[in-house]
């Protein structure tokens, strides 16, 4: 993980004054239907902090895939549809989730996207039952030559999570910003930061989850493919009364992901599936 992040960081440093004038100069193409293909696979660690002083760490394997699609309806409207698969193994247990996102924005590729994006993700796995939620909220992108700045704010509901009958779903909430630079055409840099809120109706406490991203992604000159690495931290509190419980998630995944439509990675950005969505580190929210 350190030789790849210190590489891309090293790659950044040397091109950068050369790559704000090269990316630039990329064109700006006509609307064509295009997408991507990705599959991950990579490792999570979890240690929880008791308000009794005590503690716990656990450890497991992670892996998943999207396929993304983006549709222009004509030269600034586009739909961009999603599918997404979770997985986490961790003490001798499987949680999984699956399921989609559409996305319908407006697009200046020279300037920002704005739109509005909706999600629904079924979950399952060992002693989870069938939990489901979905979301809905704005996102907006803005465009300043190799950079892009991108926002999400949503509201949605997990839905059976309490397999009680008659007992509501608890509240979502959630913001996310990320920016990505691309020192090359075909390099790219992600951090992100985030917050998410769980409310739930009855007598479990609120969770407030704070997280923060790194990732790096090259694509190969000429060819459809990419390969990335990703780094994910999330730490979760959950108050009972005047004490809490922390719990500190990492996760490190490393992919390829199969383009099509576009020629470079800037060029998906700004003319193809370019919107995404969270995905919890323990795949659950």
């Amino acid at each position: 993980m350190y030789r790849l992040l210190i590489g891309a960081a090293m790659a950044l440093t040397a091109t950068s004054s050369f790559a704000a004038d090269y990316v630039q100069q990329e064109p700006v193409s006509a609307p064509r239907i295009s997408g991507y293909v990705e599959g991950y696979l990579g490792g999570v660690w979890l240690h929880v902090d008791d308000p009794f002083g005590g503690g716990e760490s656990e450890s497991g394997w992670a892996a998943g895939g999207d396929g993304r699609v983006n549709f222009p309806i004509n030269d600034r409207w586009n739909i961009q549809t999603d599918a997404i698969v979770d997985s986490v193994w961790m003490n001798h247990q499987n949680i999984y989730g699956y399921g989609g996102a559409v996305h319908a924005y407006w697009r200046d590729p020279s300037r920002f996207a704005v739109g509005a994006f909706a999600t629904i993700t079924r979950y399952g796995g060992d002693d989870v039952g069938n939990p489901y939620s979905y979301t809905v909220g704005p996102e907006a992108q803005i465009y300043f030559g190799n950079v892009t700045l991108y926002g999400q704010g949503y509201y949605g509901q997990l839905e059976d999570f309490i397999p009680f009958a008659g007992v509501p779903g608890a509240d979502i909430w959630g913001a996310r910003a990320a920016l990505r630079y691309y020192a090359r055409p075909n390099l790219r840099l992600d951090a992100e930061l985030g917050f998410q809120k769980l409310n739930f109706p009855v007598f479990i406490p609120d969770i407030k989850t704070f997280s923060a991203a790194a990732q790096v992604m090259y694509r190969f000159s000429g060819t459809p493919w990419s390969v990335f690495a990703r780094y994910q931290y999330e730490r979760a509190t959950e108050n009972f009364g005047p004490a809490s419980v922390h719990a500190d998630l990492h996760k490190f995944i490393v992919g390829v992901r199969m383009n099509f439509g576009t020629g470079t990675l800037i060029d998906e950005d700004r003319n193809g599936a370019t919107m995404d969505t969270v995905r919890p580190n323990y795949v659950l929210y």
